[in-house]
């Protein structure tokens, strides 16, 4: 089993589906019970026109695969992740805001994902004509051609960027996973703290994530978004986020 593919089991208590913006973080905050993987629907899993079906014999949906996005052999899933990161993002763009990852065409998704680390949450129970089907993912330290808050640059600092889940998938826990991920990540790369901006309207999203951890440390305006951002940060000398696999 390779570092970055493996197969998180996970049982969260509690699960919040998170959609983010990158490099902000949108999305509702529906609490949901997570007892147990809900069973497959056939609303969720199309099997017409290359959209998702089930694996025969599949009655419930299996746990997410998290592996890293390689341009190389992955460029096939970009349409899949970019009609994702739309659904993910239009509650937001319904308030009037314009987030990046509610709007941005399939170049944009593929520079992105190219860009920094970026791990996919994949359905190892449904596929499409292109391969897998994306569930959910985030980028950790995105190479931004645009100028970042200065928090970002300063020494010991990682930041994430496109966190979203698809909404249908929401209540598996999928945010968590991604986002306990690229903490354990960060700090086995030697962050100190991790960072992240958000839509400074969604107060609910930024209760959720001062809950976990984070403070509000500065503002900024991105060139391509009609708000102002929060940027959040969060200390992980403690030690955070699920365990890394064992190569």
């Amino acid at each position: 089993m390779s570092l970055y593919e493996y197969t998180f089991i996970h049982d969260f208590a509690e699960f919040y589906y998170i959609a983010s913006d990158p490099p902000d973080i949108v999305g509702s905050m529906n609490p949901v019970s997570a007892r147990q993987l809900a069973p497959a629907s056939q609303a969720e899993h199309p099997s017409s026109n290359g959209s998702a079906r089930v694996v025969p014999g599949q009655d419930r949906l299996a746990a997410p695969v998290l592996r890293r996005f390689d341009p190389r052999s992955d460029a096939g899933l970009i349409p899949g992740i970019t009609a994702m990161l739309h659904r993910a993002y239009a509650k937001q763009v319904s308030m009037g805001l314009h987030p990046l990852a509610g709007r941005q065409d399939d170049a944009i998704t593929l520079r992105r994902c190219s860009s920094g680390e970026c791990f996919l949450a994949v359905d190892p129970s449904a596929s499409v004509a292109g391969g897998e089907v994306v569930r959910g993912v985030i980028i950790l330290n995105e190479i931004e051609p645009d100028e970042g808050p200065t928090w970002f640059a300063r020494p010991g600092v990682a930041s994430f960027s496109q966190l979203a889940v698809d909404p249908a998938s929401q209540g598996r826990g999928i945010g968590r996973l991604l986002l306990d991920t690229v903490e354990a990540r960060a700090a086995a790369r030697g962050a100190v703290e991790l960072g992240l901006s958000m839509a400074e309207p969604d107060a609910d999203l930024r209760r959720f994530y001062q809950r976990h951890g984070y403070r509000i440390v500065a503002t900024w305006k991105w060139p391509y978004t009609n708000y102002t951002s929060l940027i959040l940060s969060k200390s992980l000398r403690g030690g955070v986020g699920a365990a890394l696999p064992k190569t």
